[in-house]
């Protein structure tokens, strides 16, 4: 029986030595693996998110470790039960942990397969506007099943675990009645993620301030200005009122430039000089629109319009840029007696005298 029993300790302290030793064997690879395969990985993986999984091994390695030399069984009647459940506990926590580190790689490795960085980049932001927004969603509902699955583990409270699971229904008729903003908020991300009305890094116009989609969490959406500033919009506003979005189908935008000239200004040299323009602009013109107008024709002078394409919105605001620029100076050089000019007429009138 001696034997047994010093068998089974040597067992059990060899088991948890091995899941030790293996936890920390997986931290060590994780941070400074040699194979080409691990270091790809590794890549791929946060640093944030490599701190959370060595943490994650090394209370996993422990549980195991504390199941393995002191089974609830091997306690006596007094303490197995209550060992029982909190070793339970333990593991539906680390099952839930372990679910959302799983979800949390899987969202590393997308946004690292599809890089917004890229110029073309419509569809990687619609696949990450998706998957970060289910990302959210799912962890919520693995924690709160978590969450009642522990308080089941528990005698006193079981009912309320299993009221937390067999009344979601009910509890979300009644949260919803005193939180139809939050839950409204929450069915309008679902909506974003699935209809694509915004996209991670879309060019918007949103009361009246021109800037890109930083962030979309479950209530508000975060919109990184032109001058770093930060607008902080209700999901809702997305879903309720109207805005421009510039990246919808395609970045590719025309911009346009007004200049006001004299009626004798002639147009041949200036199209030419803006198609001259626009070819040496580089990246900045998308090789396709380039026309110039004349839109309005005033009492003292006429507005010719250029239309430039780019292949996106800040590129197009530089080329608008350096297309107005560049024609001021050709007509102030070659054209001057062409820019905008006030004519006043004066008329001598004889002095008119009455005897």
């Amino acid at each position: 029986m001696d034997f047994t029993v010093t068998a089974g300790w040597f067992v059990r302290i060899v088991l948890a030595a091995a899941v030790g030793a293996g936890a920390l064997a997986l931290i060590r690879l994780l941070r400074r693996g040699d194979s080409d395969r691990w270091s790809e990985l590794r890549e791929q993986l946060s640093r944030s998110l490599k701190r959370r999984l060595a943490v994650f091994l090394t209370v996993f390695a422990s549980v195991v470790a504390l199941s393995i030399l002191f089974p609830p069984s091997h306690l006596g009647p007094a303490w197995s039960g209550q060992a029982g459940a909190v070793l339970n506990a333990a593991w539906v926590v680390l099952t839930a942990w372990g679910c959302s580190l799983v979800l949390a790689a899987l969202t590393g490795v997308v946004g690292w397969k599809y890089d917004m960085e890229a110029e073309d980049n419509l569809g990687a932001r619609q696949v990450q506007t998706k998957v970060r927004i289910l990302h959210r969603i799912l962890v919520v509902v693995i924690w709160f099943a978590a969450a009642a699955a522990v308080l089941m583990q528990f005698e006193r409270f079981r009912m309320l675990g299993g009221t937390m699971l067999a009344s979601a229904g009910v509890l979300s008729i009644v949260l919803g009645i005193s939180a139809q903003k939050t839950f409204g908020s929450i069915i309008a991300g679902i909506q974003i993620a699935f209809t694509h009305p915004i996209n991670l890094d879309d060019v918007v116009i949103v009361e009246g301030e021109w800037g890109r989609i930083e962030e979309i969490t479950f209530t508000y959406v975060v919109v990184r200005l032109w001058d770093q500033r930060r607008l902080v919009v209700p999901i809702t506003y997305f879903t309720e009122t109207v805005f421009q979005n510039w990246t919808k189908k395609s970045a590719e935008i025309i911009g346009s430039v007004f200049i006001h000239v004299d009626y004798a200004t002639p147009l041949e040299p200036v199209r030419e000089e803006l198609r001259r323009l626009c070819e040496g602009a580089g990246r900045l013109w998308d090789g396709k629109t380039c026309v110039l107008q004349v839109t309005d024709a005033g009492t003292e002078s006429i507005t010719l319009r250029a239309l430039v394409g780019a292949p996106d919105a800040p590129r197009a605001w530089d080329l608008r840029c350096l297309v107005r620029e560049g024609l001021i100076a050709f007509l102030k050089e070659h054209h001057s007696d062409c820019l905008p000019r006030r004519r006043v007429v004066l008329e001598d009138k004889a002095d008119v005298t009455t005897e």
